[in-house]
């Protein structure tokens, strides 16, 4: 059973190795984390290199969530960091390890579900990942030799998680309360591409492709509660409507 303690998921993109998965579970556990999420490993599921690696965390492996693909994995979220040494264009906050989770435990204490995702060992976070994070996490490493290994990257988190002695509450005190999950924004984000689409907004054709993505960007830019998301539906489907009746 997964420690009581209140924490962030962990969330491994496409790991291509099983030793990295397993070098990722005892990272993990040594600063008390075991909330693992695994998308699509390489080499399936489950992997006996990984359980050879882990000496000692092999619990971790035992209880790894696994899922086909992004959404899936942070759909329960609501506030996903993305680890990447390269932005990329995609206009987000980005934080050091130590602020990003300092941060992760006010709002773990108010109540919210968190998610650090990392991803793959060789090509690093893609940008369709990195879009539907709210938040980068990059570590200050030298520019001239910027790649960490996943299992490093997954160290470096946790010992910031755990380095911050003040205990995470999990309840939260905030007036604004109920705050959208991943798979409501994600809902959200296809509702108005779909619309969009059928008013032939993504034009020209060649640019359409970036012009999705920044809108994603946009929604997980955006500290939405469920109320601002029905509204935000409502607000399409009633411009929908008057447009027909036009």
């Amino acid at each position: 059973m997964p420690s009581p303690d209140p924490q962030p998921a962990f969330v491994l993109i496409r790991p291509q190795m099983g030793e990295n998965i397993g070098a990722a579970a005892r990272g993990m556990w040594n600063f008390g984390l075991d909330r693992m999420r695994i998308i699509d490993p390489r080499d399936g599921w489950p992997n006996q290199k990984a359980v050879a690696m882990a000496s000692g965390a092999g619990r971790l492996l035992d209880e790894a969530q696994i899922f086909a693909d992004t959404p899936a994995a942070i759909a329960d979220c609501d506030y996903v960091y993305a680890t990447t040494a390269r932005p990329r264009g995609l206009t987000k906050p980005v934080l050091t390890p130590e602020a990003a989770m300092q941060e992760a435990r006010q709002k773990i204490a108010s109540g919210d579900k968190v998610a650090v995702m990392f991803g793959p060992e060789r090509s690093g976070m893609e940008n369709e990942d990195i879009a539907r994070a709210n938040a980068i996490i990059s570590v200050p490493v030298n520019p001239d030799f910027p790649s960490l290994n996943l299992a490093q990257c997954v160290l470096l988190t946790g010992y910031e998680w755990r380095r911050e002695s003040v205990p995470a509450v999990a309840s939260r005190t905030d007036a604004v309360g109920d705050w959208a999950e991943q798979i409501e924004i994600e809902k959200l984000s296809q509702h108005y591409e779909d619309r969009l689409q059928d008013a032939g907004f993504f034009f020209p054709d060649h640019k359409a492709a970036n012009m999705k993505l920044n809108l994603r960007n946009l929604w997980s830019r955006m500290p939405l509660t469920r109320a601002d998301v029905q509204m935000l539906h409502g607000i399409m489907r009633q411009m929908v409507r008057w447009k027909e009746r036009g």
